[in-house]
């Protein structure tokens, strides 16, 4: 197998060129904070950029956990790739995840100042610490079941195609992790019955929410919602409205994952 080393300090648009700098030297898959990435695909693993403090961080990049270590050996042992790309942010770093793999020793490094230039790492750099973005390789669909709660943004990449014209090459995604922040970020469970209450209020066949319940179990919201409906309405397509709705407003507003939503009529009136 073969191992190469993509080496530059933190925040130097590592995770940005991962992709290019893997297709130019024909290697399918890399392994980037804690993931094993193939295309556009998160093959297993699991990232460090979920993780709550800067040293929960490196020790997932570093596979530190062994139950973490020994989920990603196992697919690398099923899949036998032919080359794996290693992000890192030293000589030793990558040698590290390569020995913990057990995938061999790293028979070649690049280096962030031999693919970026000057200017764009600063760039790379000055965004990193005045916002608090990193970026992983993988489109925003592959990570968001992953990402409940963060702010995630889709970053489109686009190569130049002549002068005035660009040809779409992939998306990659950009996040701000908790340990990105001056402390910590959190919605109420209040916040989102309003959410849900707001839509409710803008649909004619309903007159109240009678009792709403919320569990955040980490990687998403469990709702269960009780409405009180008008006589004369549609239940089925009302009731299906505000499950639709509430969802992508508290999705888009919040950046939360709705894995479940349960609305149900108990009860119907007059006006």
């Amino acid at each position: 197998m073969r191992i190469v080393g993509f080496v530059g300090p933190s925040g130097t648009g590592k995770s940005y060129r991962a992709l290019w700098v893997a297709k130019e030297r024909g290697i399918e898959y890399i392994i980037d904070d804690g993931l094993l990435i193939s295309g556009n695909k998160i093959i297993s693993g699991k990232s460090a950029k979920r993780e709550s403090t800067k040293i929960g961080s490196v020790k997932t990049a570093l596979f530190t956990d062994v139950i973490h270590a020994n989920e990603v050996k196992k697919v690398i042992a099923k899949i036998k790739p032919g080359g794996i790309l290693i992000l890192g942010t030293s000589d030793g770093m990558v040698e590290k995840i390569a020995k913990t793999l057990e995938i061999g020793d790293v028979k070649e490094k690049v280096y962030i100042d031999q693919v970026a230039s000057e200017f764009e790492i600063k760039e790379a750099l000055s965004c990193r610490k005045n916002q608090g973005k990193h970026v992983i390789p993988v489109p925003n669909f592959e990570i968001k079941q992953d990402f409940s709660g963060f702010m995630v943004d889709p970053l489109q990449i686009f190569r130049r195609k002549g002068k005035g014209h660009f040809q779409h090459v992939g998306e990659k995604t950009v996040v701000r992790p908790t340990f990105s922040y001056l402390g910590k970020y959190t919605i109420s469970d209040y916040t989102i019955y309003q959410l849900i209450n707001h839509v409710a209020s803008r649909l004619l066949g309903i007159k109240k929410i009678s009792k709403y319940r919320l569990t955040n179990r980490g990687e998403g919201l469990y709702i269960d919602v009780d409405v009180v409906m008008y006589m004369g309405s549609s239940v089925y397509k009302t009731l299906q409205q505000l499950q639709n709705e509430s969802k992508n407003e508290i999705e888009r507003l919040t950046s939360l994952n709705v894995l479940v939503m349960n609305v149900t009529a108990r009860s119907i009136v007059f006006k």
